[in-house]
This record gives structure tokens, C-alpha cells and sequence, in this order.
């Protein structure tokens, strides 16, 4: 039983495990029990199941909080409202994933449980990462910091530009490199069908299995904003690893809710834009004006929450009553097929 109390990466082992058991029985429950079937989940039902998600990471964060003090728990929390606000952009970019490959909602929720265990994966390698260099060497975090700086300011005056899909680089070489079929085969990733040339039965992935690929690599993108962020609050592994998977965990339930309407949060941009600014400046206050002192832990949660809870209201007010003008138009299946044609250069079956 020793190694349950073994120090791994700053924490026990056994919170490691408690943790890891959390998200394992909740994905469990998610797919074996409220989604055995494939089936187009509605509004209601989604934040039904958001408001489940984020009650049960609010109680994790009480967790820590108790057994790990409160400045580890101000800290957890900041970290998560961050995480699920900058997820409000990734909604908008996987809608367009699914629409570009005219997935059906029924489907599209499968897609996004195996998205998200992948993502636990990746960004558990990118955490363990970019630990391993703050322990090395802690300028680093300058680094970060400015990085969050001048992202935070591009992301104030850039336009908004949509993904362009079909030019993924990725997703391009699997669609010359693989055989693709030019339809959907209900939830299946992969299928076995008949070679053009020999007749035999060959495996042959789907648009589905595309259309995982291109949300991993989105979720890569936007980790390369939110992992420095967190590590600009905290270097706590533990606390940056577990507020960055509580906040995603949640995100397949919230996308079915905010994929309608992610139009509404136009302005929550520039709140964003403000808290990376905010996140990264302070870590040149705490060191250079503070002598070192910590920034204070509720100053900066209360900060990150208003500025955020100031975009969302603002973006909803601004927009009531307007429809998106910037939606690419729906093509449907038709317009999936051309797609696949076109990365396959015609040789998809």
C-alpha cells in the first residue's frame, strides 16, 4: 500500500488514481448507460447533462480544496473556468468539422467521447512536458507568459476565419494515404469493403474516422493557448492536468447546447483575449513588482471570472435576435461526398 503515497509529480499516487477512476467511471457511464444507443441527443437533455458535468468537477474542485488547501483550490478553479471558456471557440470549430463532413448528430456524440479520450491522452504528454521544463528551468515561464501576451493581443484584433478543413495538411495525406469510403457507415471508424482492383474485402476508414482525426488536431491548437495558461496560474501538475480533462470531460454534452447558438458568444473573444493578457502579465508582476510574493489566488480567480462572465453576457445581449452571417451553408451528404472526392483525388470507395 506504500505506493499509494508515493510521490508522483508532486502529488500521492492515490489522488492520481482517484482522479484517473473519476473520469474513467464517468466516460463508463457515459457511453454504457445514457448513450448505449446512437441517437441525436436535444438541447434540454445536453444541459441536463452540462449542468451534471460541471456540478461534479465543482465538487472535485471542493475535493481539493479540503484535502489540499485553498490555494491549490482557488487555483483549480481558475484553471477550469478558463479551460471551459476557451472550449466555447473549440464547439465552433467542431461544428464546422461535422458540417464539412455532413456527420448526423446521432453519430456525432460517439465521435466526441473518442475525441476526448484521446485528448486525455495528448494533453496529459503535453502537461507531462511542459512540467518536465518548468522543473528544469523555471524562465520558462516568462516564456509562456509572453506567449499568452502577444496571443492574447492577436486574438483581440484578429478577424474571424473560418477553419479551412479541406486544406489540412493531416487530413489530406490519410485521404491520399488510406482508402476512405465516400459514405458513412453509421458509428463504425473503420469498415471492410471490396477492392476496386482485386475484389478482395480490404479495411477502408469512413468520413467519421476524418472528421476524429481533424477535431484532435484542433484540440491541439487550442491546447497550445490553454496548457501555458494554467501553468501561468500554477505548476502544480496535478492541479493543471485535472482542471484542463474536468473542464474538456464536459465539453461533448455542452457542444449539443452551444453548437446552435455558438453565433451568440461572438464577444466572448475579446474577454478571452483579455484573460490570456491578464494570466500572462501577472506572472511579470508576482516576480518583478511583488519581489516574489505570490499573486493573490482570489484576486486572480475573481478577475478570470468576471471577465469571462462580462464577454458572455455582453455577447448575449449583443446578439439576441441574430442569426449567424459567417455560417458556412450546409452541403449535406452530396456535399460530404464532393469533399471526400476531392482529398482523395477520386479514389475514394
Amino acid at each position: 500500500m506504500e505506493f499509494l503515497f508515493a510521490d508522483w509529480l508532486g502529488t500521492p499516487a492515490w489522488f492520481w488514481l482517484a482522479f484517473l477512476g473519476l473520469v474513467a467511471a464517468l466516460t463508463a457511464f457515459d457511453l454504457g448507460v445514457l448513450h448505449k444507443e446512437d441517437r441525436e441527443m436535444g438541447i434540454g437533455e445536453s444541459l441536463k447533462l452540462s449542468v451534471f458535468y460541471i456540478a461534479i468537477a465543482l465538487a472535485f474542485g471542493a475535493w481539493i480544496w479540503v484535502e489540499r488547501g485553498a490555494d491549490l483550490g482557488m487555483k483549480y478553479y481558475t484553471g477550469f473556468f478558463i479551460e471551459k471558456a476557451l472550449s466555447i471557440d473549440n464547439v465552433f470549430v467542431i461544428s464546422l468539422i461535422f458540417s464539412f463532413f455532413a456527420i448526423p448528430p446521432k453519430y456525432q456524440y460517439r465521435a466526441l467521447v473518442w475525441g476526448i479520450i484521446a485528448v486525455i491522452v495528448l494533453r496529459g504528454a503535453m502537461i507531462a512536458a511542459g512540467a518536465a521544463l518548468v522543473a528544469e528551468a523555471y524562465w520558462v515561464l516568462y516564456i509562456f507568459a509572453a506567449f499568452l501576451i502577444a496571443t492574447g493581443i492577436k486574438m483581440f484584433f484578429a478577424g474571424d476565419k473560418p477553419m479551412d478543413v479541406g486544406n489540412n495538411p493531416v487530413v489530406r495525406w490519410i485521404s491520399r494515404h488510406m482508402r476512405v469510403t465516400k459514405e458513412l457507415h453509421a458509428q463504425h471508424f473503420f469498415v471492410r469493403v471490396p477492392d476496386e482492383k482485386s475484389g478482395k474485402m480490404v479495411r477502408a476508414a469512413t468520413p467519421l474516422f476524418l472528421a476524429l482525426v481533424v477535431i484532435n488536431l484542433a484540440d491541439l491548437v487550442f491546447a497550445v493557448d490553454s496548457v501555458p495558461a494554467i501553468f501561468a496560474i500554477t505548476t502544480d501538475t496535478f492541479i493543471v492536468y485535472t482542471s484542463n480533462i474536468m473542464a474538456i470531460l464536459g465539453l461533448r454534452a455542452l457542444y449539443f447546447a452551444l453548437s446552435a447558438m455558438v453565433h451568440r458568444f461572438h464577444y466572448l473573444k475579446y474577454a478571452l483575449a483579455a484573460v490570456l493578457v491578464f494570466i500572462g502579465t501577472k506572472i511579470f508582476v508576482a516576480d518583478f513588482v511583488l519581489g516574489g510574493d505570490k499573486f493573490p489566488p482570489l484576486l486572480s480567480l475573481g478577475v478570470t471570472a468576471a471577465l469571462i462572465a462580462s464577454g458572455i453576457i455582453y455577447s448575449l445581449w449583443k446578439t439576441k435576435g441574430q442569426l449567424d452571417p459567417d455560417w458556412p451553408a450546409d452541403e449535406g451528404e452530396a456535399g460530404a461526398k464532393r469533399h471526400i472526392d476531392e482529398l482523395t483525388d477520386g479514389k475514394a470507395v
